[in-house]
């Protein structure tokens, strides 16, 4: 990010001022697993952007901390509608913030699983809108979670997958997927049980189900396709363990961001005198795993600057909101007070 000397002041003395709060300076941005800020928060993001920080909450003992953006080098966007981020994208280009999208793309509208989201096809459209925009290896397709109903089964998922896939295929070089966990997330089980949503569980079988169709229909899309946090291993289906804040895709795309690559523990540079190419050089080894995740998440590290219960998707299978009504309870508060420093109004 481009910061001119007015702006560094500001941020040191702010660091100052706010010296018994925490406060973090991260290189990655995660933008969000708790909430989907490019559909609901756009607007508060990039004004917070300009202010260089935010105030985030700690979700579990309540404690303040400031986030600020001077040493941030890339975002990773997570939405199920990035409509509204679109316009802000040339603003990230001029400061020269790299980002890419991981952008969840179900149908689940025969289920009503997803009420709040926009009707598929808009969906889509958006996808590609965004995909032409950026390129398409800046935009992920996910289908996440897979979820079995009695109207849902693996056979259901599959065609709706295709249905999805056949028109994604020429605008995204990947898909992830994932197998809802739903008797791991407490929060999730009860809000399915109260809106008497008929679920089962995948067992090995299912899954392996799942995976032989998505081989099959690969065939035509030829797309790399990986699981999300997932323990079981679909290497003969081509399905890989995926990273969603993926080192190996910033090393593809942003290779040139020197401050990028230092952290990843890499410079461009050529490799002896006869090269006459620059290349990539690892440095030093680094282990940049994720810890804050599942072990099975293959993530490297970055700060997540999303807030629980703040998304009015009202997916019933989320497990970032307690409930629908506190979502909105939040947001209506955030849309009271957009300019706050926190997303949720504080």
């Amino acid at each position: 990010m481009i910061w001119n000397k007015e702006k560094k002041q500001k941020i040191k003395k702010l660091k100052l001022k706010g010296s018994l709060c925490r406060f973090q300076n991260p290189i990655i941005v995660s933008a969000s697993r708790s909430t989907d800020i490019p559909a609901f928060y756009s607007d508060w993001f990039i004004n917070r952007l300009k202010e260089g920080y935010i105030k985030w909450i700690n979700p579990f003992n309540g404690e303040p901390h400031r986030i600020y953006f001077d040493k941030t080098r890339l975002i990773t966007f997570w939405s199920k509608n990035p409509k509204p981020m679109i316009e802000y994208l040339d603003h990230l280009d001029e400061k020269g913030i790299n980002y890419y999208f991981q952008y969840t793309l179900n149908d689940y509208r025969k289920e009503k699983l997803e009420q709040g989201v926009p009707n598929l096809d808009n969906r889509i459209e958006t996808f590609i809108e965004l995909s032409e925009k950026i390129g398409k290896e800046k935009v992920i397709w996910r289908f996440d979670p897979y979820i079995l109903t009695e109207t849902s089964g693996v056979d259901e998922l599959l065609k709706r997958t295709e249905y999805i896939g056949d028109k994604l295929k020429d605008y995204t070089d990947k898909l992830v997927f994932s197998f809802a966990d739903i008797k791991d997330y407490k929060k999730v089980q009860n809000n399915l049980r109260r809106d008497s949503v008929p679920y089962m569980e995948f067992n090995e079988r299912t899954m392996n189900e799942m995976a032989t169709g998505l081989m099959q229909l690969n065939k035509k899309w030829k797309l790399e396709i990986g699981t999300c946090a997932e323990k079981i291993d679909l290497d003969k289906y081509g399905i890989v363990h995926n990273k969603c804040i993926d080192d190996d895709l910033m090393k593809q795309l942003f290779y040139k961001d020197a401050k990028l690559m230092a952290f990843l523990g890499y410079e461009l540079k050529k490799a002896d005198l006869f090269d006459t190419e620059e290349k990539l050089v690892s440095l030093k080894s680094r282990n940049l795993k994720d810890k804050g995740q599942r072990i099975a998440c293959g993530c490297i590290m970055s700060k997540d600057i999303g807030q629980y219960n703040t998304c009015p998707h009202e997916c019933v299978y989320c497990y970032a909101n307690t409930s629908v009504e506190m979502a909105k309870k939040n947001y209506k508060r955030h849309r009271e007070n957009p300019n706050s420093e926190s997303i949720i109004g504080e």
